[in-house]
């Protein structure tokens, strides 16, 4: 065969040959103030036993009564309150401005991830294993089923770069069986997972879960089982001795407060402390122990508008251990965490 009717045939096949489908990554879902949560939800949270939250945990439109086990602790702010087992904070509708504003926003977003979530068309695969998936291997997509998925003991791997995102449209539970693991690899963030699940979601015994889960009604994790990821509820969230650790990344706003025109910033070497005010204003920076307590005030008058890079914290005399910065401004607070070793 001469060169010429090589290179066409060639040519033929190619033009031919049929076009291999390949998954695009969806958009991510914006969670929006929902975003600053570890764990939100509309009607309760309950915990047993000894857990390990980091990150904020919220609750409305129920009052905070309906956190149990928790042994909250007042803030002097009256804004929010603190835990023992939340690295973070703990707000309630019933607490006082800004509390309940900022608890209908994250509420309201949270519903509108959901939606948008649920609402994505042309999935890039439908029933897949007629929702079993123990034991494969997801690409990044949009998957839908119109059943419940099961993760069984032998768990599932979810593959992909840092910048994938996989969302799953689940039309009734979720169930991870005692043990079941969900790993990542090849870069995959848990922060681009998204989990929307229209029934409920429950993580068995010492199972493992990663990505953020949109869900219209409970999320129940039993004993000794972890997420790395956020748990949004729009009924309850019920915990058992669980580790939720929020992850890095995502689309999520970190800061009602605008830090570019109101914030705090991390303290140097524990000496000083700096802030910014939008404004000319009545400002306090004080030091508070875990307890709420005023331990000292580093700062208590008007400030002209700008950034006040440092201002001194003589820790002479304090124990190590746990404080905090609270800088008021015209009725606005932000508070910042201050390990303070020596």
């Amino acid at each position: 065969m001469s060169l010429t009717s090589l290179l066409g045939t060639m040519l033929t096949v190619a033009l031919v040959a049929p076009a291999i489908a390949v998954s695009q990554s969806p958009a991510p879902v914006n969670l929006g103030t929902a975003g600053n949560f570890a764990v939100l939800a509309k009607t309760g949270i309950s915990v047993t036993g000894v857990a390990s939250i980091t990150g904020d945990i919220g609750i409305s439109p129920a009052a905070a009564t309906y956190m149990t086990g928790f042994g909250l602790i007042m803030d002097a702010s009256g804004a929010f309150s603190t835990s023992s087992l939340v690295t973070g904070k703990v707000y309630a509708a019933d607490y006082i401005d800004p509390s309940p504003t900022k608890m209908t926003a994250a509420v309201s977003d949270m519903e509108t991830a959901y939606t948008d979530a649920a609402g994505r068309t042309l999935p890039d695969h439908t029933e897949l294993y007629a929702g079993d998936i123990t034991g494969q291997t997801l690409t990044p997509g949009l998957y839908n089923w119109s059943t419940g998925v099961l993760v069984s003991a032998g768990g599932v791997s979810i593959s992909g770069a840092a910048s994938d995102v996989w969302i799953f449209q689940i039309a009734q539970n979720l169930e991870l069986a005692d043990g079941a693991m969900v790993t990542l690899s090849g870069g995959a963030q848990a922060s681009n997972i998204f989990w929307q699940v229209a029934g409920q979601v429950t993580l068995g015994t010492t199972a493992a879960m990663k990505g953020i889960i949109l869900c219209q009604t409970a999320i129940v994790m039993s004993t000794g089982a972890t997420l790395t990821g956020r748990a949004l509820a729009q009924t309850a969230v019920t915990l058992d001795a669980n580790a939720i650790t929020k992850p890095s990344g995502g689309n999520v706003v970190e800061n009602s407060l605008a830090p570019q025109k109101f914030s705090l910033f991390q303290s140097y070497s524990n000496q000083s402390i700096g802030f910014t005010v939008p404004s000319n204003g009545r400002t306090t920076l004080k030091i508070l122990n875990t307890a709420g307590q005023k331990v000292a005030t580093l700062f208590d008058g008007k400030a002209e508008a700008g950034k006040y890079n440092r201002v001194q914290f003589n820790t002479n005399g304090l124990a190590k251990g746990l404080y905090f910065s609270k800088l008021e401004f015209n009725g606005n607070i932000s508070l910042e965490k201050i390990p303070l070793v020596k």
